[in-house]
């Protein structure tokens, strides 16, 4: 097979045979080794999107809880100042309903002294 111009031998295509088995076997083990380090840089980039987006989901669930925390607070205040209110109109209301009961004993019953 140094010639070109001969014809080739059962031995030269045997020995090609052998040499074209030979490469193709490394390279077939030269290609499964380039995609098993492959597939290991998609799971380390997929992986990493994957961390970043959990942690982008928990920053959004955070400022959430906080406005719903900030919500809480000023909804609260307001609560609270309403029963304030509230207690103080019922105390009034009170004063109102011993006076108006003063009145009316009075009233029903001229001689008779108030409590």
């Amino acid at each position: 097979m140094e010639n070109g111009h001969e014809p080739a031998t059962k031995a030269d295509l045997q020995q090609l045979g052998e040499s074209t088995k030979a490469d193709l076997q490394q390279l077939g083990e030269s290609t499964k080794a380039d995609l098993q380090q492959l597939g290991e840089q998609l799971r380390s980039e997929f992986q990493h999107g994957f961390d970043d987006l959990k942690e982008t989901m928990r920053d959004g669930q955070t400022e959430i809880l906080k406005a719903f925390y900030s919500f809480a607070e000023s909804n609260q205040a307001r609560l609270t100042e309403t029963e304030r209110e509230s207690g103080a109109l019922k105390e009034r209301i009170g004063i109102l309903e011993r006076r108006l009961t003063e009145v009316e004993r009075k009233v029903n019953f001229p001689g008779q002294p108030t409590q």
